[in-house]
């Protein structure tokens, strides 16, 4: 469960950060290959829980336009039930010939109070859906169609997304670099790392702005550094 405080607190850490502190425990595979924003996040990094949407290679005798008159239809169930402050992940299979989703979809995902939106596939209405305030990840704009060659099989499963694996409750962070997935078991010592992650390199760059050298620093080897950085911290209340 993703909590209010944890929330804000990945909202402040960049995805780079999350990636080393992912890195240290041998996590090496949790950033989303090949998505970038439609617009850049605001008021912090995108945040919230995994809910997942597969998409398969479409078979025409499955796949008519008639399909989305069923309620039921994974990819309208998905737009519906996504709960609010979730991340709604995409696996297309980094197909971008045939559009996950469109601007319509985004909207109504953006006015359900919905945290954002990634596939590894591509977006229709690209120019809309970055005017939207909903973060959006896509590897590219797509097809105007999205049934000619995706079908969406399933819901709120186990995907891969960009070669990432994404589990449903998976804690999912974007900003203008890309996306993370953090499983949801660790991300409370995740975010304690990055936290402090983030203060040191905010020190760290400030320092180096000043002209200091980054032997010692950064990495910080030298004790005197980190004395320096904790003289920093009571001033800045980090």
């Amino acid at each position: 469960m993703l909590t209010p405080e944890t929330r804000e607190k990945l909202k402040g850490v960049s995805t780079a950060t999350l990636a080393s502190a992912l890195y240290k425990r041998g996590l090496r595979n949790q950033m989303i290959q090949d998505v970038r924003p439609l617009s850049a996040p605001k008021g912090g990094s995108m945040v919230g829980e995994a809910y997942t949407l597969r998409y398969m290679p479409a078979r025409e005798d499955l796949n008519p336009m008639t399909v989305f008159r069923d309620h039921s239809h994974p990819q309208r169930r998905a737009v519906e039930e996504c709960p609010p402050g979730a991340v709604l992940v995409m696996d297309s299979r980094k197909d971008t010939r045939a559009a996950s989703a469109g601007g319509i979809l985004v909207t109504r995902l953006m006015v359900r109070g919905v945290a954002g939106v990634v596939t590894d596939g591509g977006f229709r209405d690209s120019a809309e859906i970055a005017q939207l305030d909903m973060p959006s990840y896509h590897n590219r704009p797509s097809a105007p169609t999205n049934i000619t060659l995706h079908q969406a099989i399933d819901i709120n499963v186990p995907i891969g997304c960009g070669e990432a694996p994404v589990f449903p409750g998976d804690i999912v962070v974007g900003d203008a670099d890309g996306v993370i997935v953090i499983p949801a078991g660790i991300v409370e010592e995740i975010t304690a790392d990055a936290v402090e992650m983030t203060a040191y390199e905010d020190f760290v760059t400030e320092r180096v702005r000043a002209g200091q050298k980054t032997f010692g620093l950064y990495p910080p080897t030298d004790q005197a550094n980190l004395d320096a950085f904790a003289v920093w911290r009571k001033q800045h209340g980090r």
